[in-house]
């Protein structure tokens, strides 16, 4: 009856709880409040999409929980990238049609379903190293019951849910923390392997994702449109202290100076030039900073991370398209 009962409420008013193979799963809600922003119509963390003027050069920045954003929507690095081209061209529009916990297939069904429509010039991709070359959506064990995923979510994440989107009209900390010191290990630990020296499977993961991407690239070259791939490092890539910090939990027999921090970050940046996609790194960027550029034990940009993405995309894009 438990089962029952909760498969009929989520029919009538889906939750991120159960499992779903839809990319709408983290989704936002239509006018759902975000740090005192209101969501549009169609759940994403920008203002209301209009029709298209005449003379507009409009983006669409398609990714995950970066590109959603979990700083207020005037710190969201997209924005802030909208902002700076404004200043050349007062016609430009940069659509965030970020949607988290989704990846590189999922990005091209939003792109299909959703962001052609929008009838857009250019198509700027964020690619997280953290997580873009795993499968997204893979459904653990426990997500064939809704029962079950119900009481694991209680139990396990009720207060440190990963992938939370929505956070109302809370007032926002910076440098508040997400997760304890433990578990925020376990899921830079999660992610690691992809740096272990001779990683044979990353070279399958980065194919399964470039073949999402070469189909995008198809379909911007049939319309025309421009397609740039943002390049996200994960903080394990900034962060000395919480690489040391992995290692020692978990990697306790290997030298750290044999992980390949950058190998997944060359890989996919040198096949995205084979195939002529416009690329940017922002680990050079990033890795050069003083700064602190992450929240606080998040896997997310902080303030200062967003709005050193923003200088770094904006010239990018100035440089390779016309837009004054």
């Amino acid at each position: 009856m438990g089962e029952i009962a909760l498969r009929i409420y989520n029919h009538f008013y889906p939750s991120h709880i159960f499992y779903s193979g839809s990319y709408d799963r983290f989704r936002g809600k239509p006018f759902a409040d975000d740090w005192g922003f209101t969501l549009n119509s169609r759940g994403f963390k920008d203002k209301e999409f209009l029709e298209k003027k005449e003379d507009e050069y409009r983006l669409i920045g398609i990714g995950d929980s970066f590109s959603f954003g979990v700083v207020p929507y005037e710190y969201n690095y997209l924005t802030l990238v909208e902002s700076k081209l404004k200043l050349i061209n007062s016609n430009i529009e940069l659509l965030n049609m970020g949607i988290p916990s989704i990846g590189p297939k999922d990005y091209f069904s939003v792109f299909v379903n959703e962001g052609l429509e929008l009838q857009p010039d250019m198509v700027l991709l964020s690619f997280f190293i953290g997580n873009d070359f795993y499968e997204s959506k893979k459904r653990k064990p426990y997500e064939s019951s809704f029962v079950a995923s119900f009481f694991h979510y209680m139990i396990n994440l009720r207060h440190k849910y990963q992938d939370e989107n929505i956070h109302g009209n809370a007032r926002y900390c910076d440098h508040c923390p997400s997760f304890d010191h433990e578990q925020y290990l376990k899921i830079e630990f999660d992610r690691s392997s992809i740096y272990l020296p001779e990683n044979k499977d990353l070279l399958q993961r980065l194919d399964n994702a470039l073949y999402y991407l070469k189909q995008i690239r198809k379909i911007c070259e049939q319309h025309n449109i421009k397609l740039v791939v943002a390049i996200i490092p994960d903080e394990l890539q900034i962060n000395n202290k919480l690489l040391r910090d992995v290692k020692e939990a978990y990697y306790p027999d290997i030298d750290i100076d044999k992980l390949e921090m950058t190998r997944p970050n060359t890989l996919l940046s040198n096949e995205l030039d084979k195939l002529n996609i416009n690329n940017i790194d922002l680990y050079d960027y990033f890795s050069n900073s003083p700064q602190q550029l992450y929240r606080p034990r998040d896997t997310h940009w902080n303030i200062a991370g967003n709005q050193l993405a923003a200088i770094a995309i904006e010239r990018y894009i100035s440089k390779i398209v016309h837009l004054d």
